[in-house]
């Protein structure tokens, strides 16, 4: 019997956890980190679409 008290002892101490937040902090800051990273990746390319279009659609001294 006391094989499994030591066995239950263990698993009871093993269980305990301090703050599981403050122990899950630093992925959220990753995962902020990663994002943040993917939004300036987004807005860098927000005008490549009009710096690779034909010059003469952009050209304000044309007449329509």
């Amino acid at each position: 019997m006391h094989l499994a008290a030591s066995i239950v002892s263990l698993a009871a101490e093993a269980e305990h956890h301090g703050n599981v937040m403050l122990e899950t902090l630093p992925i959220a800051f990753i995962a902020v980190a990663v994002f943040g990273v993917l939004a300036l990746v987004t807005v860098s390319y927000k005008n490549v679409a009009h710096r690779h279009a034909d010059p003469a659609e952009h050209n304000d001294e044309t007449t329509h």
